[in-house]
């Protein structure tokens, strides 16, 4: 059975993921794309279905020990795992190295003291665990074929297959140094060139060296704020600047539940807050790469602008559910795809204009074109604003007219006007600021209960949503006007967990809630970081702070998040790791920051 999802790292080159658990098994990949067929899925299902081991070798039988230490090396994605064993220590370096060729997975296995046994266990399976390749030798390297697909499997320690997998057993003494690489190539293409572990692993360190030097922020929340960033810049496709919202799929948001989405694409929101959170701490090249995927992607039909896209800009991303994968811990459906991309959501045109505005507030090099794109999306929801919509959360019951989506569209007529008024665009004002208003004039006369002194999730309804503590940090709303202070302590009364952490909005368990789907979730962990913002910004700073280093404990030992935190079972759920929780991670470490609320 797979571990917990937080017993996970992450590893990546920019273009794909792995997730390592700690007993040393490789239990998710995708190649050569984030949003390509695995070839380890046993994360979704069981060994049968692909993964790779390398560790202390035990006896037949008995269980994968996990390390005894783990942690990345230094401010980089290379992962260091450490066995304490009868016989000595191991340690095993895993990494992907940024490419310019084939993508690879390096293992290196090092001998710290005495003699130990290893054993590594590769077992691959294409398309997601269903095909079974031919594997066989080729001058002397190993390769497995499945249809357009080839692994390559390189190593000097002796090979031998088994039980349709491939093995390799040795002893490492100390200073012994012992490489495994897998590369992946198209079939009909030529053997991938011949790996160079120990340069790769140079090469990689140097790169992570060099990109984290460029942050901007040295607060006392560095280290988590760093590590977050690496993870985003990890989930950026390299080729084209798409943000990917989590390398995995199907991680559920309820153990055992239906809530268990594909989230290997980019949501034009997740990856828009990415960007502004990026800006924000001195990497202006990854907006820049971010602004021309999105120009292209949009290319000449900014009214039918989807809510995501492939990381290449691909539109048609139909949802499909594999039935011979029995789920993370019997979580089903497993899907693939997202039909989501389908849905009418208004706030995504706020999200996209405000993550332009700061582009071009912080300097980012003009762009006619980005300019113009940002004046047709205002045209359309000129248009269609006062339409109810799928919201935020990407409700698949009835469309409603959700007060986040208001709030947004809002957003997005605010900061044109600003760019028009800064002399950089040219629009009709006048009308434009009658919008803003008339916008601002709905959402308060049909979003908010007097009655409780709280927004709520949709015109009419009594339901709270936690999406509404951004009403202040849009600007929408002063953090001292009483709608906002009644909204927030209305999510926290209403929408908090026992341990403080707060929901999107509720659930009714076996009967199909607001979103048209059974069961429950975890707390999400962008509302809770949300709230610790609004907290500071209405002056309980002191309580902010517990809050948000409160969050911080929630963390794995390597620093990731996954989408939610399941206050019942203790454990992290949803897909792994997810951007849309470590983007506010770094907004909240910023604003404590600013606000001197930190204590040390």
């Amino acid at each position: 059975m797979a571990g917990r999802i937080e017993d996970y790292a992450l590893i990546g080159d920019m273009q794909t993921a792995a997730l390592v658990c700690r007993d040393g098994t490789a239990d998710w990949l995708c190649l050569p794309r984030f949003d390509s067929h695995a070839i380890f899925a046993g994360l979704l299902g069981t060994e049968e279905h692909g993964f790779w081991r390398l560790g202390p070798a035990r006896p037949e039988g008995a269980e994968p020990p996990a390390a005894d230490r783990r942690r990345y090396r230094g401010d980089s994605l290379v992962l260091e795992s450490e066995w304490d064993t009868s016989r000595g220590t191991v340690r095993v370096t895993d990494f992907m190295p940024p490419r310019d060729g084939a993508p690879q997975l390096i293992r290196i296995v090092e001998g710290v003291s005495g003699r130990v046994p290893m054993r590594s266990e590769l077992r691959m399976r294409f398309s997601y665990g269903r095909v079974t390749p031919w594997v066989h030798k080729v001058d002397g390297r190993t390769v497995a074929v499945a249809g357009p697909d080839s692994v390559w499997l390189d190593t000097e320690a002796e090979t031998y297959g088994q039980n349709l997998t491939t093995y390799a057993d040795f002893t490492v003494a100390p200073g012994d140094r012992v490489a495994f690489t897998i590369s992946w190539q198209p079939s009909h293409h030529e053997p991938p060139a011949l790996p160079d572990p120990e340069g790769s692993l140079e090469a990689t360190e140097q790169f992570w060296r060099e990109w984290v030097e460029q942050c901007t922020y040295h607060g006392p929340y560095r280290e988590a704020v760093v590590r977050s960033l690496i993870t985003l810049k990890a989930l950026t496709y390299g080729p084209t600047g798409g943000i990917v919202a989590a390398p995995t799929t199907s991680l559920p948001e309820e153990i055992g539940g239906v809530r268990n989405w594909d989230y290997r694409y980019t949501w034009l929101r997740d990856a828009a807050i990415t960007l502004s959170s990026l800006l924000r701490t001195g990497y202006r090249e990854e907006a820049r790469a971010w602004r021309e995927w999105l120009l292209r992607a949009v290319a000449g039909d900014p009214e039918n602008l989807q809510i995501m896209y492939g990381i290449a800009g691909e539109r048609e991303l139909g949802e499909a559910e594999l039935d011979w994968l029995p789920g993370y811990e019997n979580s089903r459906p497993v899907r693939v795809g997202n039909g989501a991309a389908n849905q009418l959501q208004l706030d995504v045109y706020g999200e996209v204009t405000e993550a332009l505005h700061l582009a071009h507030m912080t300097g980012l090099t003009r762009n006619d074109y980005a300019m113009g794109l940002q004046l047709k999306l205002i045209e359309y929801l000129e248009k269609h604003w006062d339409e109810p919509d799928e919201g935020i959360w990407e409700v698949r019951g009835p469309r409603r007219h959700f007060v986040h989506s208001k709030v947004m569209a809002w957003v997005a007529v605010d900061r044109t006007i600003k760019l028009i008024e800064s002399g950089d665009a040219e629009g009709p004002l006048e009308r434009w600021h009658q919008l803003r208003d008339d916008i601002h004039r709905d959402v308060c006369e049909r979003g908010y209960d007097k009655e409780r002194n709280t927004f709520t999730q949709s015109y009419g309804s009594k339901e709270l949503d936690a999406s509404l503590l951004l009403i202040p940090q849009m600007g929408f709303l002063p953090p001292d006007d009483k709608r906002v202070i009644g909204t927030i302590e209305a999510i926290q009364r209403e929408l908090s967990t026992e341990d403080g952490f707060v929901l999107r909005y509720p659930t009714d368990g076996a009967e199909a809630g607001v979103d048209g789907l059974e069961g429950d979730e975890g707390a999400f962990l962008a509302c809770s970081f949300w709230l610790a913002d609004d907290l500071a910004m209405i002056g309980r700073v002191d309580e902010a702070r517990q809050l948000f280093e409160k969050l911080l404990s929630l963390r794995n030992d390597l620093g990731l998040l996954a989408e939610e935190w399941d206050s019942g079972l203790q454990r992290q759920v949803g897909n792994f790791p997810q951007a849309f929780s470590h983007v506010p991670l770094i907004d909240t470490a910023l604003r404590l920051t600013a606000s001197g609320a930190y204590v040390g």
